[in-house]
């Protein structure tokens, strides 16, 4: 059997015979020319050359599968990595009840199946807090770390692909939970879900939540215009304030290591307002700080380094020796593009992050809506809860702490990495065209624009 991971840690374990059903099912679907080709099948018991040979070239089907947007978001082919990713862990089909978090720490409870696949979870939380259905799409399920001050270390976002329940417990960690919150970009999408009570209440719970944790920077005045906005539970005129802030609408990343501008520096990354914004910690302890528009960007992949151990699955995800990097071509000026690596265990959640960023430029710029870009399928199966449950305000906003850095002890949890080059070398290693994430919002520049 071979072992696929998402984000380094096992997700199923599939045997050579089963993805050869799956590839014949989606070339019946889809057609010889659309899928890509599959190892060939071998008459003769294989060498252990041949079994890794195989196994890598499995693992370059399955991701190009993945990054072609009509094969990867096939019904065909999430369906088989869920029920694989059911049997794998072997948690039979029946009734549970699981804890999502929202950003105030609030639980809400909800009844589903082990195998209900991630949009059914989301739409039954939805349904317990009675938001409405055309404003599902605006919020996604985010595997979250509970950090030991209360903070979350967002691991990825719950995809198509999995089932939430089995993903969560699978882990054997009760520090790993699921958290709702807004999955889009562009802050103008805020005065969709504003128009509704519970997606108001939901937009000020997060807000709060990002203010509390220091990702949206506040100084002593805003913060004093802030708390009494509070105070009159003015709630859209504390999120309009809040998206006038530095940092408003970003998701923060933990500390980790990057190469730009020179190798091994500490860094800490956000993503937000269609960029990545780079807050680096030089050699000689300064700090400097630069954005990468995702425009800018010509392509961008995700690279990982598996231990080849066969310890039982599941054993202790967060310790994983897993080394995964991020890295993109840049346009640094007119003719010239750069690579720039970020090594971090959360980089594949910074590459859906960029996809979905470009997603969302994509839509803007062909006039669509983002309500037709969330649509959902309607399958009337779902077991609607009639106990609906109140997002409760959160707690008024402690002053803020003088003594709290953004950069706080970055190099006290960091030990230095050393990062690999990526070059356009050609050989045997490098890694093939399919490895890479296109992007279609990039844009070429002059260097007037710069």
């Amino acid at each position: 059997a071979y072992n696929i991971h998402v984000n380094g840690v096992l997700h199923c374990r599939v045997r050579y015979s089963q993805l050869l059903g799956l590839h014949e099912q989606l070339r019946k679907e889809y057609g010889a020319n659309v899928v890509p080709a599959f190892p060939p099948k071998k008459i003769f018991t294989l060498t252990p050359a041949e079994v890794e040979q195989r196994r890598e070239q499995l693992e370059k089907y399955m991701q190009a599968v993945r990054q072609d947007p009509t094969l990867g978001g096939s019904e065909t082919f999430n369906s088989f990595l869920r029920k694989a990713q059911q049997e794998t862990q072997q948690i039979p089909t029946e009734e549970v009840v699981l804890e999502v978090l929202l950003s105030n720490g609030q639980k809400v409870k909800v009844t589903i199946l082990t195998s209900d696949q991630t949009e059914d979870v989301l739409e039954a939380v939805a349904s317990k807090l009675d938001l409405p259905d055309d404003l599902v799409g605006y919020f996604s399920l985010f595997l979250v770390r509970e950090t030991k001050d209360g903070a979350f270390s967002f691991v990825r976002k719950l995809q198509e692909f999995e089932l939430p329940y089995v993903s969560v417990t699978s882990l054997h960690n009760s520090e790993f939970r699921i958290i709702l919150r807004k999955s889009y970009w562009d802050s103008a999408y805020d005065d969709d879900v504003m128009e509704h009570r519970v997606g108001l209440n939901l937009l000020y719970a997060q807000t709060v939540s990002d203010i509390e944790h220091g990702w949206i920077l506040v100084n002593k005045e805003q913060h004093r215009q802030l708390k009494s906005l509070q105070e009159k539970v003015s709630k859209k005129e504390f999120i309009r304030l809040a998206q006038t802030l530095k940092y408003y609408g970003y998701l923060k990343f933990d500390p980790c290591v990057t190469d730009f501008p020179e190798k091994g520096c500490h860094v800490v990354v956000s993503a937000g307002n269609n960029e990545l914004n780079f807050q680096v910690r030089l050699p000689n302890e300064q700090i400097k700080e630069g954005s990468f528009k995702v425009t800018r960007m010509r392509c961008w992949r995700v690279t990982s380094s598996v231990p080849m151990s066969n310890g039982p699955s599941g054993t202790s995800p967060g310790k994983s020796e897993v080394k995964l990097e991020l890295a993109f071509e840049y346009l640094m000026s007119k003719d010239r593009l750069q690579w720039v690596t970020i090594t971090s265990p959360q980089a594949i959640m910074l590459s859906i992050c960029l996809q979905s960023m470009v997603d969302e430029l994509m839509v803007k710029k062909s006039g669509g809506s983002i309500r037709k870009m969330f649509r959902r399928r309607v399958n009337g199966a779902l077991r609607r809860s009639d106990s609906q449950q109140a997002v409760k305000s959160p707690p008024l906003l402690d002053s803020p702490d003088a003594s709290r850095e953004p950069m706080a002890k970055l190099s006290s949890k960091l030990t230095s990495v050393s990062l690999r080059g990526i070059s356009h070398s050609s050989s045997a290693n490098d890694v093939g065209a399919n490895d890479f994430h296109g992007n279609y919002a990039f844009e070429g520049i002059g260097d007037e624009d710069l």
